[in-house]
């Protein structure tokens, strides 16, 4: 399993700007809780599935199947 950036820089940037704004919360969600903390509850399950490869919900992480 490998997990990377997204590979658009400004896309990174954004999303970074944001987790800053909101203490690190994904800035794509309006509910801040321990499962939308960044690497958020949803993508670390995604992260888990063997067959899943794809980008987390704000686009910031890349996970590429082995």
């Amino acid at each position: 399993m490998k997990i990377r950036l997204n590979e658009d820089k400004e896309i990174v940037n954004t999303v970074r700007e944001g987790l800053k704004r909101t203490g690190g919360y994904c800035p794509c969600r309006l509910e801040r809780t321990e499962d939308t903390k960044c690497m958020c509850k949803e993508f670390k399950e995604q992260v888990e599935d063997p067959n899943f490869s794809g980008y987390c919900h704000c686009l910031l992480y890349y996970k590429e199947k082995e």
